[in-house]
């Protein structure tokens, strides 16, 4: 019998299922004390087992884990920029991206629309990688290079890391602090998922789902790639979008209808075990960003007026994407925060100004100022904390960004885990075998007998 109610006792066949790993020849007992928010301890301990075969057949590692789950928070970044298909320059300061003061995230998800031009070619061609490498090999930099200095790192150290990192896109130098998960472009749509490298370990079951939406309602031009992932025991997606443009009335249908079919026709694989959710809204957690084209419904003077004035709240009121979301024509049952920032979109590149202003260029066409970027969510467990808009020049749209926090759902036993996939595990089993050298018959006698006990507790 357990020594006390909080005594969890595991022969080997339950432990290295759980586990996935041989923990040597002799039979052992994990104990698991209740686990507080401000202690990480356990105790591993060596003794002879106490179950006979059939009661070890018994014990269902599913009923262990479903008693022993808690709840932890994750950031998570998320950013949307069209970039207008301007390829990005080799010392391009993506820091306006992720916002002055930056407070660090565990997960960072960078969505960008237009990464090439949109001409015949682009879109009836194939992807050569070359554009999707240069802007992770961007972002690569700005988050370690961040993270480096952050921590106190020395500039030699984090010049010669951006070197590392320039040289090889893909090396696995376990000296970065941020590893990209999942990278997918699809014509000038890219999304790019980073996270924390502390927490690669627990990231399962990635994949993608890409969705044309352009000419003849199937091409790439327009459209969306969707990642997804689990993170412990809960699932993410992910969807990077470009939804149809066009300032006149009654467009805002086609981008209703470019979304509606972006969340039917995307599905993801079931998995081996056929529990993973295939469509969209069946993931625990999901976010929907990009390049969403809806304008405002108002005369472009007094669209023009209002942001003169700063008054952003009377102007949100005629947004085409909150009206069709409280009409219950899109995104029914998603959320998004207030926006509080000027319209994103359309200003001349490299300037402060919005394009066909009055004193534009003669003959040129006239585009009303629009929040056509966006970041919206759905789902219980996420909770928006910024969202704003950065300055950068580049293109003829500012990116957008957003914080939020993420309930994850972690197995307590996913600590015991990474300890036994850990160095330190390795270590003491190694101390362990010296130890029980000793002639076999008095090693045996000694756990048969004396019942002696070999604890560890591990911090």
């Amino acid at each position: 019998m357990p020594r006390n109610k909080r005594e969890v006792m595991w022969p080997r066949l339950v432990a290295s299922k759980i586990l996935k790993k041989r923990l040597g020849s002799n039979n052992f007992v994990a104990d698991i004390p209740s686990i507080s928010d401000d202690s990480d301890e356990f105790l591993v301990e060596a003794i002879p087992p106490r179950f006979d075969d059939d009661h070890q057949k018994s014990l269902s590692s599913n009923h262990i884990l479903a008693h022993h789950q808690e709840t932890q928070s994750y950031k998570v970044f998320v950013s949307t920029w069209n970039v207008g298909g301007v390829a990005p320059t080799d010392d391009l300061n993506v820091d306006d991206l992720l916002g002055p003061n930056h407070s660090w995230c565990d997960i960072y998800v960078f969505g960008f629309q237009e990464v090439v031009p949109l001409r015949t070619k682009k879109v009836l061609g194939s992807e050569s990688g070359k554009i999707s490498s240069k802007w992770n090999s961007i972002i690569r930099r700005a988050l370690n290079k961040k993270a480096a200095i952050d921590e106190g790192n020395s500039d030699e150290q984090t010049k010669g890391n951006n070197n590392n990192n320039n040289n090889n896109n893909n090396n696995n130098n376990n000296n970065e602090e941020f590893r990209c998960i999942i990278s997918k472009q699809m014509v000038g749509i890219l999304i790019s998922v980073w996270i924390r490298n502390e927490h690669r370990l627990f990231v399962r079951n990635p994949s993608v789902s890409c969705v044309g939406c352009g000419i003849m309602g199937c091409l790439g031009n327009k459209g969306a790639v969707s990642v997804r992932f689990r993170l412990h025991e809960t699932s993410f997606c992910f969807v990077c979008s470009h939804l149809a443009s066009g300032g006149r009335e009654g467009d805002e249908k086609f981008r209703n209808s470019n979304a509606a079919e972006i969340l039917s026709r995307t599905t993801f694989p079931k998995g081996p075990s056929h529990e993973l959710p295939r469509k969209i809204q069946d993931h625990d957690r999901v976010i929907f960003l990009g390049d969403l084209n809806y304008r405002i419904s108002l005369q472009e003077t007094a669209t023009r007026l209002l942001i003169d004035k700063g008054d952003f709240n009377t102007l949100f009121e005629y947004d085409q994407l909150r009206s069709e979301m409280l009409d219950g024509q899109v995104f029914k049952g998603w959320h998004e925060g207030m926006i509080k920032f000027a319209p994103t979109y359309k200003y001349y590149p490299n300037s402060d100004g919005y394009y066909g202003a009055v004193n534009g260029k003669k003959g040129e066409k006239k585009r009303a100022p629009a929040w056509c970027d966006r970041i919206i969510w759905f789902g219980e467990g996420l909770k928006q904390h910024k969202y704003g808009r950065g300055e950068s020049k580049m293109s003829d749209h500012r990116p957008v960004r957003a914080i939020f926090s993420a309930e994850v759902k972690v197995s307590r036993l996913k600590k015991l885990r990474n300890f036994f996939l850990s160095e330190r595990f390795e270590h003491i089993t190694h101390r362990l075998e010296v130890h029980s050298s000793e002639p076999a018959d008095d090693y045996h006698d000694h756990f048969q007998y004396s019942n002696a006990r070999l604890s560890l507790h591990i911090s």
